[in-house]
């Protein structure tokens, strides 16, 4: 059993038997000895390390000394191009994505919003029907749902076209977001 005050493990011989994958492998372990039985190698340190060393079965300090191996580095590979890969595709064929992102975030956001408001007032509708409550007219518990799914259709079609369509998905998006503030909020 290894000793917590030492980084140092204790050794345990091994009953000759059946040798180990190691050795089944044609390959000798280091510090084996024919028997079967790792050989008793006293620490170099003895008690002066970090603490005492653990005792063998034998008695007294039983170490193997450990070979140190520095960790390997992995290098990332180089990235290749759809030109360099293959000559006959065209190096434009994948645009970046990173033009008009910041526009797609917004339709998206006002998308989503739609959604969120259109589930809350229906939600407040339901809650006003059981309780007798004055609640949102039909107009809005009908209008909210149209213009959240008319939002998240736009939205759909700026997210998946490039160029004039995207626009003007996106622009849709904002104009039902306006229309919906302005026939059931501000009016």
């Amino acid at each position: 059993m290894a000793s917590p005050d030492t980084d140092e493990l204790a050794t345990v011989p091994l009953p000759a038997g059946e040798p180990e994958a190691g050795a089944r492998a044609g390959r000798e372990m280091p510090g084996r000895a024919s028997g079967g039985e790792v050989p008793a190698v006293r620490s170099e340190r003895g008690s002066a390390g970090r603490g005492r060393a653990a005792a063998g079965p034998l008695g007294g300090e039983l170490t193997v000394p450990q070979e140190r191996v520095e960790p390997e580095r992995i290098e990332p590979a180089e990235p290749t191009t759809p030109a360099a890969t293959d000559a006959d595709t065209p190096a434009e064929a994948d645009p970046p994505k990173t033009r008009g992102r910041w526009w797609r975030g917004l339709t998206g956001s006002l998308a989503a919003g739609l959604a969120v408001l259109a589930v809350g007032v229906l939600g407040v509708g339901v809650i006003c029907l059981f309780t007798g409550a004055p609640g949102p007219g039909v107009a809005s518990l009908v209008g909210h749902p149209v213009a959240a799914g008319l939002a998240l259709g736009a939205q759909r079609v700026a997210d998946r076209r490039r160029g004039l369509p995207a626009v003007g998905a996106g622009f849709a998006v904002v104009l039902f977001a306006v229309s919906a503030a302005t026939v059931f909020w501000y009016s």
